[in-house]
């Protein structure tokens, strides 16, 4: 528990780039620490800065419901964020800001050591598994990398902004769901 309570310290007096001047709360990463899995998104939303806690709003409401459809519930997974700062007007993590908290995404991985890494969204796809990922096509696909077993699914807000996606999302957590059993996790 010390080395989260280490890392939770770094990432509050974090000023390796200019979100650490307009933040609230950094936020890491929440969840079973003996997780199998890990949930990776792009960056937390006004909600999770105002509380300091991943995946409050909205999109954690939905993302809560993809579990459920999976028979899976927050307690037994890991969800964190490449960039631990909200970005204003939730426009996209920059280059240099994932950078600079890559560190981070890196050691909590480290300290959870999942066998599968789950992307949500096109950023964290892009960021985790290949920078040429697209989202739309490829959602759903799993890649063996390193001993981790890696895919992408649309992020929870897409389904917000977009209904329709919904029925693919679920049968890709049931697929997640799966490869878990697949793994014995």
């Amino acid at each position: 528990m010390y080395q989260w309570e280490e890392l939770k310290k770094f990432a509050d007096s974090c000023t390796r780039c200019p979100l650490c001047r307009t933040r609230k709360h950094s936020v890491m990463g929440q969840g079973n620490l003996k997780a199998g899995i890990m949930f990776i998104a792009e960056a937390p939303g006004r909600k999770e800065d105002e509380q300091g806690v991943p995946f409050v709003g909205p999109a954690g409401q939905m993302f809560d419901r993809l579990l459920k459809e999976a028979g899976l519930e927050r307690n037994q997974v890991y969800i964190t964020n490449i960039v631990k700062c909200n970005p204003p007007f939730n426009r996209d993590p920059s280059e240099e800001e994932q950078s600079a908290c890559i560190p981070y995404l890196k050691y909590e991985t480290l300290l959870i050591r999942p066998k599968v890494i789950v992307c949500l969204g096109r950023i964290a796809a892009q960021r985790i598994i290949s920078p040429d990922f697209r989202i739309t096509r490829q959602h759903g696909l799993w890649t063996e990398r390193k001993g981790y077993w890696l895919t992408a699914v649309f992020h929870p807000s897409a389904l917000l902004r977009d209904p329709s996606k919904t029925e693919g999302a679920v049968q890709d957590f049931l697929a997640v769901r799966r490869k878990l059993d697949e793994l014995s996790l």
